[in-house]
């Protein structure tokens, strides 16, 4: 018989990392944001969908 764990975590971050969490994940937003808005107008203009990766949005 197959059985599911699961585990959970608390992290208590002193205030330095807790700065580098939060600018960790802001990029994230930032640069999925970008990816979303770039796909939007891609789509829009040909109207296809097409898979925008980081590596292509700064050409």
């Amino acid at each position: 018989m197959k059985y599911n764990k699961a585990f959970k975590y608390r992290i208590l971050p002193n205030k330095e990392q807790e700065i580098l969490i939060q600018k960790t994940f802001g990029c994230t937003r930032f640069v999925y944001n970008k990816i979303l808005g770039r796909a939007l107008e891609i789509y829009e203009q040909e109207g296809v969908n097409k898979i925008i990766t980081p590596a292509t949005l700064w050409y």
